[in-house]
């Protein structure tokens, strides 16, 4: 029988980001026989960075992630990491546990969406376990110090590239709320940090309502963790005032502003959905307040 953790253990959540260069990875994850001699590296990195965290479990999956994969509703990743600490063999407390992939592959609740592999920032997720004042000392000095402290040894960094087939142009520590800062000033510069109060709300269980009610841009309401967004015909759209200031010069103009619209429509659909959180499109037809139909039960 293996020794239990600390029915009181607790966990400090993290992630570590690895911006690249052009070329995509050789690969997503380790075999788990590469797994435990490359997660010594960072187990040495973080002692050295935050010296307490040598005395908790250092858990982490050995694949790479996009961003939205992490800041999911519920932290699923780190939710699995952490059941699968527990089960794991040996006594708490200075263990390094790298979940890596057997010959059929990752654990499956570890497996990255393919879909979301393409994107020029990859992230591991991690977990500092253990006895909860240390635990709670070690997150303290996460959130105060990882963000300006936490680039990864050159010799992490090195081990990292030719693990993984890839080349690292910045890599480092961070904490859950560092990495959701770091992704909420991304969005903003991508043009869609309107959303990044709503994932905020969703990440954060929080059950309020938030109407994003901005024309030209898409109507949406999030709401006991989901989003309902106004599904607009043209006339409905015109109707509506969505159309830009000065757009509504000739049907021509009118048309492809409104293809614009949708497409639009579409990426705010997508950048959500990455994050887990349901979308639903409400049909808003001609006559009718999108509003209160997005506000209908």
């Amino acid at each position: 029988m293996p020794d239990p953790s600390p029915a009181e253990a607790i966990a400090a959540l993290g992630a570590i980001a690895i911006e690249l260069g052009t070329a995509p990875p050789g690969r997503d994850a380790l075999p788990q026989a590469e797994a435990g001699d490359w997660a010594a590296l960072l187990a040495a990195d973080l002692a050295r960075l935050l010296p307490a965290a040598a005395d908790l479990d250092l858990v982490l999956a050995a694949a790479l992630y996009d961003p939205a994969e992490l800041l999911r509703p519920r932290s699923p990743l780190h939710a699995e990491l952490e059941q699968l600490a527990a089960r794991a063999p040996g006594r708490s407390g200075g263990r390094v546990l790298a979940f890596g992939a057997a010959a059929d592959g990752l654990p499956p609740r570890l497996a990255p969406d393919p879909a979301l592999a393409a994107g020029p920032l990859r992230v591991l997720p991690f977990l500092l376990r253990g006895e909860p004042a240390t635990v709670q000392a070690v997150g303290a000095e996460m959130e105060s110090r990882l963000l300006d402290t936490g680039m990864a040894g050159a010799a992490t960094a090195l081990a990292t590239q030719s693990a993984f087939g890839l080349r690292i142009e910045h890599m480092r520590y961070l904490s859950l709320h560092d990495l959701m800062a770091m992704m909420a000033m991304q969005y903003e510069h991508a043009g869609v940090g309107a959303l990044w109060p709503v994932i905020e709300a969703a990440l954060f269980g929080d059950a309020g309502e938030i109407l994003l009610d901005a024309p030209p841009e898409p109507l949406l309401r999030y709401s006991e963790g989901r989003v309902r967004i106004a599904l607009l015909d043209a006339e409905a759209w015109l109707q509506g005032g969505f159309v830009p200031a000065g757009g509504s010069a000739n049907a021509e103009k009118l048309e492809r502003l409104f293809g614009r619209f949708e497409a639009r429509q579409r990426q705010f659909a997508a950048v959500l959905g990455s994050h887990g959180i349901e979308v639903t499109f409400d049909h808003c037809p001609f006559g009718k307040d999108p509003r209160a139909i997005l506000r209908a039960d």
